[in-house]
């Protein structure tokens, strides 16, 4: 099992392609909100003085309402919304459902050879007895390809073994290859063809969301932190002596 480990996680090394670059204007794209919201989420202790934050705040909130950082360029007022994009036109979701496609390969051709193989030499067999008690709840997990109600719960068949050992050594591939490998059997859950394209559905910046929308909505929350904002280099001064003892503050600027 543990060579099988290792054998897809280099599999998986090898079939997993490079991410590709992306163009300038998407990039622009996503920074721009991203450089948004890192903006408005400080504002309450923001490490900007005031003339600094305010210049940036309002030149976003302009370039927002312009749409400046659309990647195709600002967009006509009068012009109807573009239609929402289908993620299986987009070649970044294709390429996300390849990616997910081949990780799926590697994990189920060994699965499913190995239980082939143990469900034809080993069909029946027990091969271990746990040295603890067990309630019987545990019967139909450890002894699975078993039909004898009689058995001490505490044997464990072929199959279930397999299964064990499936999923308990996560932790040492984990130990192994590193958090972020191809042999851990719990990141195969997410890995469906179909699952890159749930997450993009979730992410902020998903493809096929409206820019245009996100870009106004940031525009008001621009806008609303603006109110909240409060420089974390204020009453420095009072608060340093005061840290030292030589001051004494009043109770709202502890």
């Amino acid at each position: 099992m543990i060579l099988v480990g290792l054998l897809r996680h280099y599999a998986t090394l090898l079939l997993t392609s490079p991410p590709k670059k992306q163009p300038l204007n998407v990039i622009r794209e996503q920074r721009g909100v991203l450089r948004a919201q890192i903006l408005r989420q400080s504002s309450k202790q923001s490490p900007l003085p005031p003339s600094y934050y305010h210049t940036i705040s309002s030149s976003l909130v302009e370039a927002f309402h312009n749409g400046d950082y659309l990647k195709d360029g600002p967009r006509d007022p009068n012009a109807p919304p573009p239609p929402p994009a289908n993620p299986l036109t987009d070649p970044g979701a294709m390429d996300g459902m390849m990616e997910n496609m081949k990780k799926q390969m590697v994990m189920n051709i060994p699965q499913m050879v190995i239980m082939g193989w143990i469900n034809f030499f080993f069909s029946g067999f027990l091969v271990i007895k746990l040295p603890f008690p067990l309630t019987n709840g545990f019967k139909e997990m450890l002894q699975r390809g078993i039909q004898t109600p009689n058995l001490d719960v505490r044997w464990v068949s072929s199959l279930s073994w397999y299964f064990l050992n499936l999923f308990g050594l996560n932790g040492l591939f984990r130990l192994i290859l590193g958090n972020d490998n191809g042999a851990d059997s719990t990141n195969d859950l997410a890995s469906s063809p179909f699952a890159n394209l749930s997450n993009q559905a979730s992410a902020p910046l998903a493809p096929g969301q409206d820019m245009h929308k996100i870009f106004l909505q940031e525009k008001d929350s621009l806008e609303l932190a603006e109110t909240t904002y409060k420089w974390v280099g204020d009453g420095i001064e009072d608060r340093i002596l005061a840290k030292w003892g030589k001051i004494q503050l009043p109770s709202k600027m502890n």
